[in-house]
């Protein structure tokens, strides 16, 4: 049970943090890269080593049939997330859980809470309030997040330099990849993936062996094939949504987040913006050419309009597609969310022609889905007419 650290990305990420021109971004980079990270990394392969001294139990826990909800970025999938998560026979990672992997860290830090709650009177908990929304406050009208709110598991490669995340810090796509682990070398895409699994096997110990990991991850699309690897008995959940909504907004979002982080090189972002842009179409196509290749592995299917306006009917079809049956708890819970259900409007559009891309570039590379899903009706007539509306960005994308 060994921590897993990316040498060859954290050094290039100290390569790239020295091209920064903004001279206090680049001290904070180099602070994080060369103090926070190698601490965190050192505390944390400690405690994942001693975990299997010190629960036992450990040894004994399984992974058994996880559901891995998958699409491209502010297609859905949190939405789905949210749903599935609402029946108790899931596991799921929350955010400060991804950042501290090992089952010792977890029991320490629900220790720490006890005792706030009971001995102090929630003081620790009011400060980390406070700090989550000086954190997560500029991004929340896009992506609802903060310590214990479910995350992307691909937060738990941050502290090894492995996680997309950092493309967040350092907008250098065309040098940075995290996506394409389906094509790695078989020894490297193995072991990154032994340590995911030993992430969720401890996240099941603590949640309830008998309980099923529940995965979001947009990022995911590039690891399908690694996924069935480490997990034979894996299910997917793949979710489609309009790529005329869904590629512009994510672009929309990394860029509002680079600004934020004081990246202001046009030409950079421009050429970032281009590959994110490429990867957008991978996203929606290699999903379903790696799940043709085993038509073994359950998987459904989510059209996300359908998702907004019929979440019972929706859920209760990726059930059947899946094999689960849904409890009476469950049901009731979707009968309530089906009471709360909206018309599926498009709130937002974005062109990709405000980040220097071309909008016909997207039905040419994707005809056959948009043929899949009629998604031409969707399409605005004169999408660079419509005004930037950023905050009026649906909240469960």
């Amino acid at each position: 049970m060994f921590y897993y650290f990316d040498f060859t990305v954290w050094f290039k990420l100290l390569r790239l943090v020295g091209q920064e021109q903004n001279t206090r971004q680049r001290r904070g980079l180099y602070k994080l890269l060369l103090l926070h990270v190698p601490l965190r990394a050192t505390v944390t392969a400690v405690c994942f080593f001693l975990d299997g001294i010190l629960f036992p139990g450990l040894w004994r826990t399984k992974v058994k049939t996880p559901v891995f909800i998958i699409g491209h970025a502010r297609s859905g999938t949190t939405l789905a997330h949210r749903l599935m998560d609402a029946d108790a026979r899931f596991s799921t990672f929350k955010y400060y859980e991804l950042l501290l992997p090992s089952l010792l860290q977890k029991k320490l830090v629900r220790l720490a809470a006890w005792i706030d709650a009971h001995l102090l009177g929630r003081a620790l908990e009011r400060r980390l309030q406070a700090w989550e929304k000086r954190k997560f406050g500029p991004m929340q009208h896009i992506h609802k997040m903060g310590l214990t709110i479910p995350e992307e598991d691909d937060l738990l490669y941050f502290n090894s330099c492995a996680s997309g995340f950092w493309l967040t810090k350092l907008p250098y796509m065309s040098e940075l990849d995290f996506f394409h682990i389906d094509q790695r070398p078989a020894a490297s895409r193995r072991r990154m993936m032994k340590f995911y699994k030993e992430c969720v096997r401890r996240q099941l110990y603590l949640n309830g062996s008998d309980r099923i990991h529940l995965s979001k991850n947009p990022t995911y699309c590039g690891r399908v094939e690694s996924l069935i690897e480490a997990f034979p008995d894996a299910r997917f959940v793949i979710l489609y949504r309009n790529p005329h909504e869904t590629i512009p907004s994510l672009l929309k979002l990394l860029n509002v987040g680079w600004k934020l982080q004081g990246n202001l090189s046009q030409d950079r972002i421009r050429e970032s913006n281009q590959v994110m842009t490429g990867l957008s179409y991978e996203s929606y196509l290699h999903p379903l050419e790696v799940l043709e290749r085993h038509p073994e592995t359950p998987h459904a299917v989510i059209d996300y309009r359908r998702l907004t306006t019929d979440p019972k009917g929706t859920i209760e079809d990726v059930y059947r597609d899946l094999g689960l049956d849904i409890t009476p708890a469950f049901a009731r819970f979707l009968e309530a969310e089906a009471a709360r259900t909206r018309k599926h409007e498009t709130e937002h559009r974005y062109s990709l022609a405000e980040f220097g891309l071309d909008d016909a570039e997207i039905r040419e590379r994707l005809a056959p889905l948009f043929e899949k899903f009629n998604w031409d009706e969707d399409v605005p007539p004169n999408p660079q007419s419509a005004p930037a509306q950023d905050k009026k960005e649906l909240a469960h994308a």
